[in-house]
């Protein structure tokens, strides 16, 4: 087999569903006119064109495993890994989620840059032993520093510059373009254009805690404006469970479950406030989407939320619904000129910490990536 001459770099992720698509075109665009090319390959999902001309990438390949075909040994992804990396001249691996890194690490003798997107990943012990067989080879990266930090502690004897933090990020001004105005997000979303919204976006799931939201909205409304809402977008298992706690509360007529929505994010606009409320968010992309629409954030002060909003927003305990209504009644008392100062803020942070060239300025510095360039 005839081996290209190009350096090339491999990004390897689990599938493309919900953030992970935008994840591999994040990757990818780390790249850009760095005279390497990025050869993208899906584990799971089948081929799709429109996946593929999302991801910035060179070249993109499908493996198109079942879910159930990759449990185990995983021997036929192995070998199809394998095959892959011996036509092509690549340097470096990156390697969203354990299964790929798993496969990345056992199909090729590349140098592996693990990225995590949850917390826990290493609290197995058949998982800290696979990461201690291959740490010559294997460096960690987390999309939060309290990622980051879980994967410290559940690996101790690591050095922590092998554990690192590359935050997720957006293309501001992409993303700023395909948000559309207040008045046609409301209209789209078949919101009241006279409502002060509150608007939360996620799976209606115990890890999101829309129950806190609830109780917490519940106890605002006598310091909100009279026309208040709390706009929920999600779908998920406890969706008949909340309903019934709006109504428990007495604020159903004030609360619209509006299901699953796609490309939400292009809606933002239409809220007054966005709230999230999720228990130990790892990073939370909904809040950088926020951010970008110039709407005003309260979350929880955990996971990584609390870097994201921390300086920029309004930050409660996990789980404490009277904290939050109050951040909800200081929010609703902000006048437009504190609004715009809040948005300014916001699209600095976006910038400075959250943008495709801030990160990229940051992935370069890295060790491994580094030590890749001084031998490229």
């Amino acid at each position: 087999m005839t081996r290209s001459a190009e350096r090339h770099v491999l990004q390897f992720c689990h599938g493309y569903d919900g953030p992970f698509l935008d994840c591999a075109r994040q990757y990818a665009s780390l790249f850009a006119g760095t005279g390497y090319r990025v050869t993208t390959v899906f584990l799971t999902g089948a081929a799709d064109s429109e996946v593929a001309a999302a991801c910035a990438s060179d070249e993109v390949l499908f493996m198109e495993y079942s879910s159930k075909a990759i449990r185990g040994l995983k021997l036929g992804a192995i070998g199809d890994l394998r095959k892959i990396v011996a036509s092509r001249n690549f340097s470096l691996c990156i390697a969203h989620r354990f299964k790929p890194i798993y496969i990345a690490l056992l199909g090729t003798s590349l140098p592996v840059i693990g990225v995590h997107h949850a917390f826990g990943d290493y609290q197995r012990g058949t998982r800290k032993l696979f990461a201690h067989i291959f740490r010559k080879r294997l460096s960690l990266l987390g999309v939060s520093d309290a990622v980051r930090d879980d994967m410290r502690h559940c690996l101790p004897k690591w050095p922590t510059s092998r554990i690192q933090t590359l935050y997720n990020r957006i293309d501001v001004p992409a993303l700023q373009a395909r948000q559309v105005p207040a008045e046609e997000a409301r209209q789209i979303l078949g919101l009241s254009p006279d409502a002060w919204i509150v608007g939360n976006v996620g799976r209606l799931h115990p890890d999101k805690d829309q129950a806190t939201l609830l109780r917490g909205f519940a106890q605002a409304l006598p310091g909100l404006p009279a026309n208040s809402q709390l706009v929920i977008l999600g779908s998920g298992r406890l969706e008949q469970d909340l309903k019934e706690l709006a109504r428990e509360l007495g604020i159903a007529d004030r609360v619209l479950f509006l299901g699953q929505v796609p490309d939400a994010r292009n809606y933002f606009r239409a809220f007054d406030v966005f709230a999230l409320s999720s228990d130990h968010e790892p990073f939370g992309m909904v809040l950088l989407e926020a951010m970008a629409a110039g709407v005003p954030l309260l979350a929880t002060a955990c996971g990584g939320a609390k870097e994201v909003v921390e300086g920029v927003g309004i930050l409660f305990p996990l789980g404490d619904a009277e904290h939050l209504a109050q951040g909800l009644q200081h929010l609703a008392a902000m006048d437009e000129p504190q609004r715009r100062q809040c948005a300014q803020m916001m699209l600095e942070r976006l910038h400075e910490r959250f943008s495709d060239c801030a990160v990229r300025e940051t992935f370069w510095r890295l060790p491994p990536v580094t030590d890749l360039a001084t031998r490229g």
